[in-house]
């Protein structure tokens, strides 16, 4: 299937004039990159967070106002523009072609999106820094899916899997209600509790819905239109699967057993 040719989204400049192929040829090169990234990552914020031990804590809530908001802005136009692609397909071909695609790392308006997304996972991790400068709780649920993500999102794009437009249209929709949150908490705008229950449900659902997608291409991986490899899905699901326990857990800890509304999504 083709159906790039026929997505009713209009193209801006940007996106029609960006090179794919470039972009597969640099991932496929550099994908390892990321292993050191996340390693630097790792040995920065725990450093810091020594350094920081017996220091004040920063306040940073201007810089942490203007990052949290570039973040959302860039989710939200990210989510329209992906997602207007996913529901194409979706309406004209039906969900298994919307799993099995991988035209979405081509498609003339979701390829830039596509790319500029496991990009994103890099400046993301500035989000740690933040919490450790802040002398805010460091959880391994946080840490740990920044590195994980990194790492599969990279690993994933070079081979080009099938499930790839619903990973990152999903991932995106999360992030713009995550982020539009840590504006308007480090504001000081008074959400009610609940709106912070709805975020960490939205992921928790994310992480359900991966495994379905990742069960559903293992499923239909053996056809010609559904391209991926038994280790990519491992490796899935490994992660979808392993969010999933600690988000459920994550979500009993703060809301069931009790726990502040602030703590909420600091996971993601």
């Amino acid at each position: 299937m083709n159906e790039t040719d026929s997505v009713p989204l209009a193209e801006y400049e940007f996106e029609r004039l960006f090179d794919e192929k470039v972009a597969f040829q640099w991932m496929e090169d550099n994908w390892r990159q990321s292993f050191v990234f996340c390693a630097m990552y790792a040995a920065v914020i725990f450093a810091v967070q020594l350094y920081m031990r017996e220091r004040p804590k920063l306040d940073l809530r201007t810089p942490l106002v203007l990052w949290s908001l570039s973040l959302a802005v860039f989710s939200i136009i990210a989510t329209l523009r992906t997602g207007g692609y996913m529901l194409h397909v979706l309406n004209s071909s039906g969900f298994r072609q919307s799993v099995c695609d991988t035209s979405f790392y081509s498609a003339p308006v979701s390829k830039f999106w596509a790319y500029l997304f496991v990009l994103s996972k890099l400046p993301e991790l500035g989000d740690t820094v933040f919490i450790v400068l802040r002398k805010q709780p460091l959880i391994f649920l946080h840490w740990y899916h920044h590195i994980t993500v990194l790492i599969y999102s990279w690993y994933s794009y070079k081979d080009r899997v099938a499930g790839g437009g619903w990973f990152m249209t999903m991932n995106y929709g999360v992030h713009s209600l995550m982020y539009t949150y840590y504006a308007a908490r480090a504001a000081r705008l008074r959400l009610p509790r609940p709106v912070a229950m709805v975020i960490t449900s939205t992921q928790i659902l994310q992480m359900a819905m991966g495994l379905v997608v990742l069960g559903s291409v293992h499923q239909w991986m053996d056809a010609s239109e559904c391209p991926s490899n038994v280790r990519n899905v491992v490796w899935g699901v490994v992660m979808y699967l392993s969010y999933l326990v600690l988000f459920v857990f994550f979500f009993y800890k703060s809301y069931v057993r009790g726990g502040k509304a602030e703590k909420t999504v600091k996971a993601e």
